[in-house]
């Protein structure tokens, strides 16, 4: 594990189950949807093309600050557009950093026919540096230690 490493491969570590609602759908659909799931965020697709995200955060500060009913309001009136993505070549840091710089917490992932392949979360990239830098640690302590092959 890398920080280099493309996000197909934190992919693989991932259930491939994706969750969505069309944009019709209430923002209650999309709470209760992720509060049984226990996710944070659900893509918003008409027709299996990608046209919005709704997360946590949308609901917080679009819907409760603002005095909205969530039965009442349609996700296409909160959701996050345009959708920022990345392709299954992107490494974790650059996914990383785009997630940083636009102060998102989730990714969706898609291929080159823009159809969505997996989302990934800070979490998930965290979790993948962590495992990377305790790698390099145990195989740092191993050269010191001499047990390093080679």
């Amino acid at each position: 594990m890398r920080p280099s490493d493309p996000i197909r491969s934190v992919l693989k570590y991932k259930s491939t189950t994706l969750y969505s609602l069309p944009p019709e759908a209430s923002v209650y659909d999309a709470i209760e949807l992720m509060s049984q799931k226990s996710i944070g965020a659900i893509l918003v697709m008409t027709a299996g093309r990608l046209v919005g995200f709704i997360s946590e955060r949308d609901y917080a500060r679009k819907v409760i600050l603002k005095g909205k009913s969530s039965r009442d309001t349609q996700i296409r009136e909160i959701m996050s557009v345009p959708v920022i993505t990345v392709g299954p070549s992107d490494t974790v840091d650059e996914c990383m950093r785009i997630m940083t710089g636009n102060r998102i917490r989730h990714l969706p992932v898609t291929d080159d026919g823009g159809n969505v392949i997996g989302i990934v979360s800070i979490g998930d990239l965290v979790k993948w540096i962590v495992s990377a830098q305790e790698e390099m640690i145990h195989h740092l302590h191993n050269y010191i230690s001499g047990g390093y092959p080679g």
